[in-house]
């Protein structure tokens, strides 16, 4: 029986013949209801924002943000929480608990999302001060809930993305991120609509955090080291790019640097050696521009 408190399980009038249509209108249709959700995430900009600030102030209090989710929410959540080392030199700051674990990631485990003490146990390393994301496209998957709920009683901040923004769960939570994406295609897939816009909210949220903690210099990636001769070509490039001076110059800046990008970049822009650098981006808690900021008025 389908669940029509539920925004994402109702029927779309819009594509209740799609199974008649030849190819070319079932792609347009698609198209059509996916270019409703930015506008979807643009509405809720205000909660993301909130939730960017709880997390800087606690990332930089020394706390992490913990993903929780189940089914295709969670395999999304992981996927941000492993694009962020790579990406902003960050490790084990943003993590992802998966309902079911690492099993469950490449083939559907339906009954443990419907665990809330399981949830409760994956939360047990949540520590106060930290910050727990629920992900559920329901916005009452059991798992979530139960992992944000002992996630609270260890005196983290709570937050919940979900595509019901009239779920009562949403009252629990310090923020909760309540997209309107409504009923899918085919009803109650959320890998649809949902999952897009989950996606996009999860991209806004960590790419900002990371930004706000100072994990780029303009819009360059600036937080990745040179690990082999691939990446050290391709940080050669983002250097010229920051700074004006040619390859060779930024190739021995990155070698003195130990392949630190952001310690050769300081050491470039603030024209001091690559110790003075690490000091002052040390001193920044690793933001390039209040690190460059310090040296100028030291």
């Amino acid at each position: 029986m389908i669940d029509c408190d539920l925004p994402t399980e109702g029927r779309n009038p819009r594509t209740l013949d799609v199974d008649t249509l030849p190819t070319m209108e079932v792609l347009r249709l698609i198209n059509s209801e996916d270019a409703t959700v930015p506008m979807t995430v643009a509405a809720v900009l205000p909660q993301i924002a909130e939730l960017v600030e709880l997390a800087v102030a606690s990332l930089r209090a020394g706390g992490r943000v913990h993903y929780f989710g189940a089914g295709t929410s969670g395999r999304l959540a992981v996927i941000d929480a492993a694009e962020i080392p790579p990406t902003f030199g960050t490790w084990g700051r943003v993590v992802a608990h998966h309902a079911g674990g690492p099993g469950a990631l490449s083939q559907a485990i339906s009954d443990v999302e419907d665990d809330a003490d399981l949830g409760a146990r994956d939360a047990a390393d949540v520590a106060r001060g930290d910050i727990a994301v629920g992900v559920a496209a329901s916005g009452r998957t059991p798992y979530v809930i139960g992992a944000l709920r002992a996630s609270a009683r260890a005196g983290a901040h709570t937050a919940l993305i979900s595509c019901n923004p009239h779920t009562p769960y949403g009252e629990e939570v310090d923020v909760h991120i309540g997209l309107a994406t409504g009923p899918e295609v085919i009803s109650g897939s959320t890998r649809m609509k949902a999952g897009t816009a989950t996606k996009l909210v999860l991209n806004s949220f960590s790419t900002t955090l990371m930004i706000r903690l100072g994990r780029t210099y303009s819009n360059l990636m600036v937080s990745v080291n040179a690990l082999n001769a691939k990446l050290r070509a391709r940080l050669v490039r983002i250097l010229t790019e920051a700074t004006g001076f040619d390859a060779r110059t930024c190739e021995n800046a990155l070698a003195e640097a130990g392949g630190n990008t952001r310690v050769a970049l300081v050491s470039l822009l603030g024209e001091v050696p690559a110790a003075r650098a690490t000091a002052a981006l040390e001193e920044s808690d690793g933001g390039v521009r209040e690190a460059l900021q310090r040296l100028r008025s030291a």
